[in-house]
């Protein structure tokens, strides 16, 4: 029997980061509920032990559903019958078989049937369902839109919709347009208010992934006469009433068992999520957040399929009168491969606890006022969260691309036939970085913790001035290094004076930071055990040759020839 936690020590030893103990004490306001809910948890081990039991279910279910459907979904999809999408076999019983579990809403209050879970070990469900089948992960991690009804609807709201999910309720984030793709600003779906007060939608959705969900999460433009962001309102569509239209499910390369649908409403009877105008600005700037979480997630899930998959060819592919893994091209491959998940998933799970204790800060806010220390933390990692999720998308959904590109070149021609697994998981991988925001958006909204000092403040104030061991003296100086050819280089760009040509470098800038934080991340790994110096010491190397090269690049460039590279089709 197959169980994608347990065979992954790796997961175990995230989930039992220091770091935990404050945020499972957030999460459960000091275990408040412990004397009026059963299920509550009683203290810290309590809670830690059953995270850890959950996501062996998780890791079950996985194993032993998901992933031996996956290959089914893939082939035989969603389809349209009159106006409503059939899920195919496998997708329907993955969906039921994590219902039956209770792991629908699972960050969800207990009060409606929720797990109560922190966003770390959600977050390593999704990368957990990821491995299994990436497409299906897309229709599970939609359960995110249940956290922003929680956090931003009224208790009539709460209380109509929140309880569903824990029965199964799937939902949907309906954001974009035929004209308003990475441009929310310009959506142009219409909210307008009847008679009676109720809001009607009229307009088209277009790439809405599970778009005939029943709950679904509808971005409009509710101000007449508005063109901006500023027009724009956050509403809540229920699929059992009346005015939605499913166009088509759109054939795409991958992610196949995900429907992404095409939608038409009319006259459809939304109710309004918070208030008017902070549909863009607030809410779904919230709900993009924890979609950059969950498709980094989805990321170092898709990368740990691929290199497992590699892994396995490798060790049984004979080649010249030995296994193809012996040899140097190929184990290089493997090994940088395994590296850079290793990098991923670090930065994946510190970005998360990041977010957990600014949400539970935000949360518990509503509960009463902060003290002048919980205020001020609320506002540190926030910050954080700012400037490392769209890093971490970024970041994730790269290297996911790469691990699958190499992974298949691994498998050589079988690899490119539907023979093998590797076929599908590099088609899924390549989305990771086009939904969601685009890695070129991702890099647009990570420049600033580039050109504000965030990164190299939280990399000289905090990674650099811990205790690491003296037998890692040697990468620390690596790393330390690195930071300072890096701060030369932003010092230079930023000298310009010219927007545009920070936004020209911006890439490079952003990549050379990462490689600094997760470097100075696998190295507070080694500290908890020992076994990751080698990861750390290769992913060191390889980064610091990443960021000679960058640096090199921009301090050779001459800004007079910017213009050159600027298009002109006539040219």
């Amino acid at each position: 029997m197959a169980n994608f936690y347990i065979d992954n020590k790796d997961l175990k030893f995230h989930l039992d980061h220091p770091g935990m103990k404050k945020i499972v004490q957030l999460k459960e306001r000091d275990f408040a509920e412990k004397s009026s809910c059963d299920y509550a948890f009683l203290d810290f081990e309590d809670a830690m032990d059953s995270y850890d039991k959950i996501l062996e279910i998780v890791g079950d279910i996985c194993g032993n559903i998901i992933a031996p459907n996956a290959e089914s979904v893939d082939a035989e999809g969603p389809e349209l019958l009159n106006n409503r999408v059939k899920y195919a076999r496998g997708t329907a019983e993955n969906h039921e078989a994590l219902t039956r579990a209770g792991l629908i809403g699972m960050s969800l209050p207990r009060k409606y049937g929720g797990l109560n879970f922190p966003m770390v070990p959600y977050v390593m469900a999704a990368e957990i369902v990821s491995r299994a089948d990436a497409g299906f992960a897309n229709i599970w991690g939609l359960q995110d839109c249940a956290e922003t009804l929680h956090e931003f609807g009224s208790e009539d709201i709460k209380n109509e919709f929140l309880p569903r999910f824990n029965k199964g309720a799937t939902a949907a984030m309906d954001l974009t347009e035929p004209d308003a793709g990475s441009d929310l600003q310009a959506v142009q779906l219409k909210a307008s208010r009847n008679k009676d007060g109720i809001w009607l939608l009229n307009g088209v959705k277009r790439f809405i992934t599970n778009g005939d969900a029943d709950i679904s999460l509808v971005l409009a433009r509710s101000e007449e006469g508005t063109t901006d962001g500023r027009g724009l309102s956050l509403f809540v569509y229920d699929r059992k009433d009346d005015g939605l239209t499913i166009r088509r499910i759109e054939n795409k390369l991958g992610i196949k068992g995900s429907p992404t649908c095409e939608l038409v409403f009319r006259n459809a009877p939304a109710k309004l999520v918070g208030d008017r105008k902070f549909g863009l600005i607030k809410y779904v700037m919230s709900l993009m957040n924890s979609a950059r979480l969950g498709v980094a997630a989805q990321s170092v899930g898709i990368s740990e399929a691929a290199y497992r998959e590699a892994l396995k060819y490798a060790e049984e592919r004979t080649q010249f009168g030995r296994p193809i893994i012996y040899f140097p091209a190929v184990f290089e491959m493997l090994r940088k491969m395994q590296v850079k998940i290793h990098a991923q998933r670090s930065l994946l799970y510190e970005t998360a606890r990041f977010v957990d204790i600014y949400k539970n800060y935000n949360a518990i806010s509503e509960e009463r006022k902060l003290e002048t220390e919980e205020r001020s933390e609320q506002k540190k990692y926030q910050r954080l969260s700012d400037v490392f999720t769209p890093m971490l998308k970024l970041i994730a959904s790269e290297y996911s691309n790469e691990i699958a590109y190499d992974a298949l070149q691994i498998h050589g021609g079988a690899g490119f036939m539907k023979d093998f697994p590797i076929e599908r998981i590099y088609r899924d991988a390549r989305i990771t970085s086009i939904y969601e925001g685009t890695s070129q958006l991702q890099v647009v909204a990570a420049i600033r913790g580039v050109t504000s000092g965030a990164y190299l403040n939280i990399i000289r104030e905090s990674y650099e001035k811990e205790n690491y061991e003296p037998e890692m003296d040697y990468l620390k100086s690596v790393l330390t290094g690195m930071t300072d050819e890096y701060e030369k280089t932003v010092n230079k760009v930023v000298a310009e004076d010219n927007n545009e040509y920070v936004d020209f470098h911006a890439r490079r800038l952003v990549e050379m930071a990462a490689n600094i934080i997760m470097g100075y991340l696998l190295l507070k790994d080694v500290r908890r055990d020992e076994s990751y110096i080698k990861p750390a010491a290769i992913f060191i190397g390889y980064g610091k040759s990443q960021n000679l090269e960058r640096a090199a690049y921009i301090m050779d460039f001459d800004a007079r020839e910017f213009g050159s590279f600027k298009f002109n089709p006539e040219s």
